[in-house]
């Protein structure tokens, strides 16, 4: 059974850092597209970051240089490292897994965790 279980959500403050982690359980460590999503209330899921099976990254515009994801193979966890925390990415936080093609970095969403919320308020 495939199962993505995310933890490291919280309160910060403006400018304050958070780390997400996702164990990923099965091989789809390895073979898939790993990466994470956020949701606002009343918007879409949007895609933040993503790292392919064979190490390629991509991220959003909004948190280039601000955020880092990372992979640990030997713990099948994947890491995203929030820097520079903004109030508008306050959202519930997904990891997700899917393949990669067509020029997109998650065409398919297979997997989900299930979610952590990140809140950046004063």
């Amino acid at each position: 059974q495939v199962q993505l279980v995310e933890s490291g959500g919280g309160l910060v403050q403006p400018g304050g850092s958070l780390r997400l982690s996702c164990a990923a359980s099965g091989d789809i460590f390895y073979t898939y597209t790993l990466g994470w999503y956020r949701q606002a209330p009343g918007h879409q899921r949007d895609v933040v970051a993503g790292i392919t099976s064979s190490g390629n990254i991509n991220y959003t515009d909004s948190v280039k240089g601000r955020f880092t994801i990372t992979k640990d193979n030997a713990k099948r966890t994947v890491y995203l490292q929030m820097n520079s925390l903004k109030p508008e990415d306050t959202a519930v936080y997904y990891c997700a897994a899917g393949k990669t093609y067509g020029g997109r970095l998650f065409a398919t969403n297979d997997y989900w965790g299930q979610g952590t919320q990140v809140t950046v308020s004063s």
